[in-house]
């Protein structure tokens, strides 16, 4: 199964026109921009810092750097590229200060064929129930991920999490497409093996029928009897 595409990501052929009217200083196009490209950033961010707060200041600052610099872009790559290496290159300084030794060299793997994993979407259940367990899986998958190693991790976020393709992760990572696919195909075994560990112990309590179900079903139940 292939990821859902993440919304509202330009064509290139737009990028120019948004780029054009930003350096007109056009506050629309800025707010055109970063509504367009701030789930997706962040998401590189967060799956880089393991942390919210970071990854959200981490995402300001790169748009600060970006628009300042926003005449050097050429159109070489898309915006959504240009800007996500940006991110990523803030998340990774922010890293690095942290623990010195962090680089671009933590993204290097060897190569193998992949596959793609579909998680859940909340949705806007009229169920209660259903959607605090939706937000639950939500939940262990976030930590499932934050447990992936480095290497795995962002890879993970932009293919998986995100649904950016094969050919757009290994641009942004400056990787081999196949390197990426052996680091997803890692990365999702690991994310089903921690699932399986925090999921597996509690399947017996599913397919709950207590509560108002269970009380609705038994007075129907009598009513029914006492026609007999």
């Amino acid at each position: 199964m292939r990821p859902v595409p993440a919304p509202n990501i330009a064509s290139p052929s737009g990028d120019a026109e948004l780029v054009r009217r930003a350096l007109g200083r056009d506050d629309a196009a800025f707010r055109t921009i970063m509504e367009r490209y701030n789930r997706r950033l962040y998401r590189i961010a967060r799956g880089i810092l393991r942390n919210e707060s970071e990854a959200e200041d981490a995402v300001q600052e790169a748009y600060v750097k970006a628009f300042a610099h926003l005449g050097s872009f050429r159109g070489d790559a898309s915006l959504a590229t240009w800007l996500s290496r940006i991110t990523m290159n803030e998340a990774l300084g922010r890293l690095r200060r942290q623990r010195p030794v962090v680089g671009l060299e933590i993204f290097e793997a060897p190569r193998s064929q992949a596959e793609i994993i579909k998680f859940p979407q909340m949705g806007t259940s009229g169920d209660p129930e259903r959607t605090m367990a939706q937000r639950e899986i939500l939940q262990l998958v976030e930590r499932a991920t934050d447990n992936l190693p480095e290497i795995f991790r962002i890879v993970f976020m932009t293919r998986v999490i995100e649904g950016m393709s094969v050919e757009e992760t290994a641009n942004l990572l400056d990787l081999p497409p196949d390197t990426v696919k052996t680091r997803l195909h890692r990365a999702r075994k690991l994310v089903r093996e921690e699932l399986d560990k925090q999921i597996g112990p509690v399947l017996m309590d599913a397919f709950p029928f207590a509560g108002k179900r269970c009380e609705r079903m038994t007075n129907a139940v009598l009513q029914r009897l006492l026609l007999l």
